[in-house]
């Protein structure tokens, strides 16, 4: 059924004039004042109507930073320690707290806060928080700087509360965790606070793309740091084999237990090549008994989910790579890949070219 929107009354497209009408005069009032150079108060508070209105408008968060510049956060004191930032606007350096400029980046941080919730996936509001946050850093003692930046970690975890997904703030949560690590904050690594943070996200919701993205990234770290063996790599590995895996037989057909699953199985395929990362010192035939181990995991599968495409591509790759790689011999499946060949022409047939292509390489498709 086709929806068809309402004719609008004639008081409505006057109220909608009226709002487009004071939408630019407003846009040309900002814009004649910064053209006059006078980045002050008035101008500043232009800036909050107009991105009040409309966020996007990234041209007018410039603007703002160089009110906050010239006007919000300068010191006399300082100007001798002036430096022109990238819009060749001074900016200068403090030795000292301020608790005025405290006041205003905590205001600012403040400002974007109703923003960030109505606009969540908004670059410009996300580029903004990290240029107030980078002059905590510039222009505070280094445990005011601190607080703020843990504070903005606070943030990213309630943005993620509400929406799970949203890469725009599994990005900048990296970001901030790095520089809450640095030694500008006299940080510590936080690996292992971040992997536990994971788990939780993970748990609340196993089809978080994002968050097995993320775990995956702090492994190699948090390995590093723990300085584990052989013996604990491989009790790590099996737990997170375990891990997802419990979420495969629930939801197989959700890609992003898949991604971390190869990226898991890549682990122990290049046992001890540069892509490498928790598997170590583990030779050909332990590496085939995993895979093994792995195929047959999948393959029990299928008898709740015949019809889920992501099985056989697992199912077709890593039986490939036992052959091809690990124990280049016939690996008692030709029949098998052939038939998982032909569910995947079914499944998925935009990709035909691709199987058929498949079949080639391997010489099924010289088979009866």
């Amino acid at each position: 059924m086709t929806r068809v929107a309402g004719a609008r009354t004639e008081e409505q497209r006057l109220r909608d004039l009226e709002k487009i009408r004071k939408y630019r005069e407003l846009e040309s009032q900002t814009r004649s004042l910064a053209e006059s150079g006078t980045y002050g108060a008035v101008l500043h508070h232009l800036t909050t109507e107009l991105l009040t209105l409309n966020p996007e408008y990234y041209t007018i968060w410039n603007l703002r930073r160089r009110c906050l510049i010239s006007s919000f956060l300068t010191d006399p004191a300082a100007a001798e320690q002036e430096q022109p930032n990238i819009d060749g606007q001074a900016e200068p350096r403090y030795q000292q707290p301020d608790r005025t400029c405290a006041a205003v980046l905590q205001s600012e941080l403040a400002f974007t806060i109703p923003l960030l919730m109505g606009f969540p996936k908004c670059y410009w509001i996300w580029n903004f928080r990290q240029w107030i946050l980078s002059q905590a850093i510039l222009r505070l003692t280094v445990s005011a700087a601190r607080s703020i930046w843990e504070t903005e970690l606070g943030l990213t975890s309630k943005m993620l509360s509400k929406d799970q997904r949203n890469f725009h703030a599994w990005g900048y949560r990296r970001i901030v965790v790095a520089k809450l690590e640095s030694v500008e904050l006299q940080g510590k690594s936080m690996a292992e606070d971040e992997f536990a943070y994971t788990t939780r996200m993970i748990r609340r919701n196993l089809s978080n793309f994002s968050a097995w993205h993320y775990r995956s990234k702090t492994i190699p770290r948090l390995l590093q740091e723990r300085g584990v063996g052989p013996d604990m790599r491989a009790a790590f590995l099996a737990e997170e084999l375990d891990l997802v895996r419990e979420g495969l037989n629930v939801g197989p057909e959700d890609q992003s237990l898949w991604y971390y699953h190869k990226f898991l199985m890549l682990q122990i395929i290049d046992a001890g090549g540069p892509q490498s990362i928790i598997a170590h010192d583990m030779d050909v035939r332990e590496k085939a008994a995993y895979v093994r181990r792995e195929i047959d995991e999948i393959k029990d599968l299928l008898d709740d989910y015949p019809a889920v495409k992501w099985i056989y591509e697992a199912l077709l790759e890593y039986t490939l790579v036992l052959e091809q790689q690990l124990e280049r011999e016939e690996f008692g499946g030709r029949g098998d890949v052939k038939a998982w060949l032909n569910k995947l022409r079914a499944l998925d047939p935009m990709r035909t070219g691709r199987w058929n292509d498949l079949e080639r390489q391997t010489g099924r498709a010289t088979e009866e």
